[in-house]
């Protein structure tokens, strides 16, 4: 089974920004700076790689470069695009009897969210899908003792979470 690694939007963008400032780099390599002009080019080259540098460093960090708190690229944008995803009816996790408000959907990707990726795919994957903590395992190539710590540490996370909110969900 390959492995497929999906890029998002984020990931795009640092790609191209990568490329834009290596182009510069071997534009500003090509500047004869006996020339005023050209040195007055090497100015303003500097500066868009110096700008694109921060933005690249920006995109990859998920927060301003230099900052010591803040939340990372995994979260930031994995947040918007497990909201922005019509998750619930997909994954059959709402009781066929009861309706889930937007307050509880929002209560419940904050908790998927506090998960880490390897965690939320063995915890929806068995939880949620069904399948057995074998079959996730073929699934991501892992272990099965893998998905078993992964799968407990989700329920303890989501477990804590849940004593904050015992009314919500």
């Amino acid at each position: 089974m390959k492995k497929q690694q999906i890029e998002n939007w984020a990931d795009k963008l640092i790609t191209e920004y990568e490329t834009g400032r290596k182009q510069l780099r071997q534009m500003k390599r090509k500047l004869n700076l006996e020339l005023l002009k050209d040195k007055q080019d090497e100015k303003q080259i500097n500066s868009m790689i110096s700008d694109m540098s921060f933005s690249i460093e920006w995109m990859k960090l998920g927060r301003r470069p230099g900052n010591m708190r803040g939340i990372d690229k995994r979260s930031a944008y994995q947040r918007r695009a497990l909201i922005d995803m019509d998750l619930f009816p997909s994954l059959d996790i709402e009781p066929e009897e009861k309706e889930i408000s937007e307050e509880q959907k929002h209560l419940l990707v904050n908790i998927l969210m506090d998960l880490s990726h390897r965690e939320r795919q063995c915890y929806l994957l068995h939880m949620a899908q069904g399948y057995s903590m074998r079959e996730v395992a073929e699934e991501l190539n892992i272990s099965k003792a893998s998905v078993q710590k992964f799968i407990e540490r989700a329920k303890s996370k989501i477990n804590r979470k849940l004593s904050c909110h015992t009314n919500v969900i």
